[in-house]
């Protein structure tokens, strides 16, 4: 972990910097995928499953039997634990339903807004080496919430041809039923095109390696939405006198193991809480069986000593970190200076694994910067705001005139026609 002391804020930009991706040849490669799943529906997903999963399938579609199995694999002490951050997500999630007024913004003109489900989404779990079962829970409650009418999870075999039994297990929990054995890139072509066994969908949510990010960048010029830009996993933490370094290296160890391209932050006003950090990473990583991750993912992350938590803050909307952690028993008077974050968790006790699991908060978040720009995954990620108006004779006589004159400017005279012949049938009644 490289530690800087201090930096001119002229460096700032180049310290917010995120590890790069290896781009060689990515959109090629991936454009090719897309194309074969476009044009070989099935068969290139068998294809795929060979070359990068190796393994040989059978079917791509789980079956009731693969689900009934999942159920009893699972042990008790980790349904009940699922069970406990279902209810979290789902109050959290429930709580952001609202009622749409409507507003009357002229005498007879009336106008409102209807929160309708998207009627096909597509859910991308990874199964790798960490199975995100968690992240069917975040996706999958607030698609049911929203009243999605099919919702398509695709995640990828193992060697065996399996999928990971906590998987199936979750998402027959909360009713997907729609499960197929296909990941990386070839999945996001599936449920962009359909294929003879995967359904099309009309977006596209979930996180994934750099073939599914850049897939999912591709697929956006064919029509289809998704979440929202997504890339490695990243925290950025910022610490004082009153901070625990062995919190804060458990903290910064947790992203850390998402990935080798994963990126950890450290901002503190007090040099001694970074080197006690810096010797707790050390002394925690050994004992982590993701060591290995872990250690190339320290390798580009870094420490900054600032003058002040407000120049830490200042730098924190630079970056614009997915996960913010204030470790600070004065983390609450921060609140209103933080600007740019996907998700903020506050005070010594508040772990971002609690977000990634069981709080009740969405844990897909937007990552590389982009959380300037977006939010997090929520009930409004999955529907769409359609509006209303209905204007009766009063109303179309009381804004008909302005409408007239700001058609004729524009040189619309078909639509200033369109209220003039209203207005002449209104008043010749």
């Amino acid at each position: 972990m490289k530690v800087f002391k201090n930096p001119d804020i002229k460096k700032w930009q180049e310290l917010a910097l995120r590890p790069e991706i290896e781009k060689n040849k990515l959109d090629k490669l991936v454009n090719s995928i897309l194309h074969d799943v476009k044009i070989k529906g099935d068969k290139a997903l068998f294809q795929y499953a060979e070359k990068f999963d190796d393994v040989k399938l059978e079917q791509i579609e789980i079956t009731d039997v693969e689900l009934a199995e999942a159920k009893i694999l699972v042990p008790d002490e980790l349904k009940s634990a699922i069970e406990i951050a279902r209810q979290n997500i789902e109050k959290f999630h429930s709580s952001q339903k609202t009622e749409e007024q409507i507003i009357e913004t002229t005498a007879g003109v009336k106008c409102w807004r209807k929160s309708v489900g998207i009627e096909k989404v597509g859910l991308y779990i990874p199964g790798g080496t960490a199975p995100l079962f968690s992240t069917i829970l975040m996706l999958g409650i607030p698609a049911k919430l929203a009243g999605c009418n099919e919702i398509v999870l695709c995640t990828p075999p193992d060697q065996n041809g399996e999928i990971n039994p906590a998987i199936l297990y979750t998402a027959d929990l909360i009713g997907i039923t729609k499960i197929y054995k296909v990941g990386g890139a070839q999945a996001i072509a599936a449920m962009t095109y359909g294929t003879e066994t995967v359904p099309q969908v009309y977006k596209i949510f979930g996180p994934g390696n750099q073939f599914v990010t850049k897939a999912k960048e591709l697929i956006q010029q064919e029509g289809v939405a998704i979440d929202m830009p997504a890339g490695p996993s990243e925290v950025l933490i910022i610490a004082d006198e009153t901070s625990n370094p062995a919190y804060i290296a458990a903290d910064l160890l947790s992203q850390a193991e998402h990935g080798s391209d994963s990126q950890v932050i450290l901002l503190s006003n007090n040099v001694s809480i970074i080197n006690q950090s810096i010797v707790e990473i050390e002394k925690q990583l050994a004992q982590l069986p993701r060591v290995g991750i872990a250690t190339i993912a320290l390798e580009n992350s870094k420490a900054i000593e600032l003058n002040s938590i407000d120049t830490c803050l200042d730098f924190s909307n630079l970056y614009a970190p997915e996960h913010l952690i204030i470790a600070s028993e004065n983390a609450s008077k921060y609140i209103d200076k933080v600007v740019n974050a996907g998700s903020v968790f506050l005070g010594n006790y508040s772990c971002e694994s609690a977000g990634d699991y069981a709080s009740g908060t969405n844990h897909t978040l937007p990552t590389n910067g982009f959380a300037k720009s977006y939010s997090g995954v929520s009930l409004d990620s999955f529907q769409k705001k359609i509006t209303f108006q209905k204007l009766n004779s009063e109303g179309i006589k009381n804004i008909g005139s302005a409408i007239e004159k700001m058609a004729e400017a524009e040189g619309l005279f078909a639509h200033k026609n369109a209220v003039s012949i209203r207005l002449k049938n209104i008043n010749n009644v």
